[in-house]
């Protein structure tokens, strides 16, 4: 069972599905909020208002519907499984507004704007490990966002991705068999 760990929807259980998805766990989630809000803080950035997360393979929705939950503005999702965007639909309707969220049912190498991808707050990345090339999803996503948009990127901690020369590592953390790495232009 996956719950929402904080906000206004704190212990609201999301719906889930056996296959294709591997929900990011409450402890990795308040890690990542956490490691967002104290860079945030550290450098100054003005995430005071129009807060927006791309969650980027969304699954379920585990980590967009966390951030709207701690006062984003709008989550866009971005899922191409059939199945799994039912459960991502039902889980935004039963927590949110529909003028909260968007869900593009495409697979990110398919997108047909990349516009999306500008003004946006912070890019979350949890691809099925080892399936897809974190390298070429960086090398497009360098080129598309604005200089004070944070990516983060789930992986297993094996996935030796090589980081593009105009994206800088800010963060790195461990969990087991994963690893979570943050990154913002250079």
């Amino acid at each position: 069972m996956i719950k929402i760990t904080a906000g206004i929807y704190k212990n609201k259980k999301l719906e889930t599905i056996d296959n294709f998805v591997r929900p990011t766990s409450a402890l990795k989630r308040e890690a990542f909020f956490s490691i967002i809000q104290s860079y945030t803080l550290k450098n100054e950035f003005n995430f005071s208002n129009k807060k927006i997360l791309i969650d980027l393979f969304a699954g379920i929705g585990t980590i967009g519907l966390e951030a709207l939950s701690r006062g984003y503005e709008k989550v866009i999702f971005i899922e191409n499984n059939y199945e799994v965007i039912k459960i991502l639909k039902k889980n935004c309707k039963y927590l949110c507004r529909e003028d909260k969220y968007e869900i593009i049912e495409q697979d990110v190498f398919d997108l047909k704007t990349k516009s999306i991808f500008k003004n946006v707050s912070v890019i979350y990345i949890d691809p099925p490990y080892l399936k897809y090339s974190i390298n070429k999803i960086l090398l497009i996503l360098q080129d598309q966002i604005s200089k004070n948009t944070i990516i983060a990127v789930e992986s297993s901690k094996n996935d030796n991705f090589t980081v593009p020369k105009k994206l800088n590592q800010i963060n790195t953390k461990i969990y087991g068999k994963t690893k979570i790495c943050f990154f913002i232009l250079s």
